[in-house]
Order: C-alpha cells, then sequence, then structure tokens
C-alpha cells in the first residue's frame, strides 16, 4: 500500500483501532470483490474469505448481515429460522444506504445502521479470516474470535447443504 487508504476503507480502520482492535487494512492493486478474487489476492483458501452478505428482513425491513465462509452459499431458510423473520435479496441502493458501503467492499463492522448479524459456524473452524474493508480492493485479517467480538453477532448454521 502506497499513501492514504480510501475513505471507506480508513473508516473501517479508524473503527477497529477506536475499538481497541490491532487489525490493519491493507488495499490491493486486484479486486477483492468476489471470494475467489479475495483469495486469490490474499494467496489463502476461498473458505478464509469472510463474506459479508445483507439481506432485508421481512416485515421488519432491517438489514440482516449474514457473515459467511467463501466457499459457502447462505441458506436463507436458516437465517429467517435463526432472526426469527423470512428475509429476501437486496438491492444495491439498499446495501449502500443501510451500510455505507457498495456491493463487493461490505465490512462486517462500521454500517451505517446496526443490522441484524448472523456469523457462519464454519468460520469458527479455520485459524485465519480475511474481511472486506469498505472498497473492492480492502482487506483486513482477522481470528474467529476477533469476528465474534467485533460483530456481536450470533453464530449458527447457515450453509446451504450441497444436494
Amino acid at each position: 500500500m502506497v499513501g492514504a487508504l480510501k475513505p471507506a476503507a480508513q473508516r473501517v480502520q479508524d473503527l477497529l483501532a477506536g475499538r481497541g482492535f490491532s487489525n490493519t487494512v491493507v488495499e490491493l492493486p486486484d479486486s477483492t470483490r468476489s471470494a475467489a478474487e479475495a483469495a486469490a489476492a490474499m494467496g489463502c483458501r476461498v473458505e478464509e474469505i469472510v463474506k459479508s452478505l445483507i439481506f432485508r428482513a421481512k416485515p421488519s425491513n432491517r438489514a440482516v448481515l449474514v457473515i459467511a465462509s467463501g466457499g459457502n452459499r447462505v441458506d436463507e431458510a436458516k437465517v429467517a429460522s435463526v432472526i426469527g423473520q423470512a428475509i429476501g435479496k437486496a438491492d444495491a441502493a439498499f446495501v449502500r444506504e443501510r451500510t455505507g458501503f457498495a456491493i463487493g467492499g461490505v465490512a462486517p463492522i462500521g454500517h451505517s445502521e446496526p443490522p441484524i448479524t448472523v456469523i457462519d459456524r464454519d468460520l469458527l473452524a479455520l485459524t485465519r479470516l480475511y474481511a472486506a474493508a469498505g472498497t473492492p480492493n480492502a482487506v483486513f485479517p482477522l481470528t474467529p474470535d476477533e469476528l465474534v467480538r467485533m460483530t456481536d453477532g450470533r453464530v449458527a448454521d447457515v450453509r446451504l447443504e450441497k444436494a
């Protein structure tokens, strides 16, 4: 990284530091928009990538942040069961309005409005994770324990089982 972080990435870095976490946000020359791109850029397995997916709760219209392992697809029915509300897809405008981030750069922390947060249980079996940090090129390393402490998310089985 050369020079200052982009504003959204700096916001994540400042929030981490302000909450006592020593994690460092890095901006990469390659895109980290998808889990596969992020894994290639970081030289790690796709399972170690933290996907921050935003859904819309029905009927409350609240943002639901599902933090999933990069290799997993999310079972929306399992998430709905965990939070006690149905969920649906969120469009780009909803994601930007509720999180302050664009799709592809949604960090697990620092949202404009606090979301309902559910963490994929599979992430807890890993040693090191990498999460988006506000832009499609910014990431930060963290442990599963740090992820849970940062987000106060509820850990649950949200993986869609393969048929």
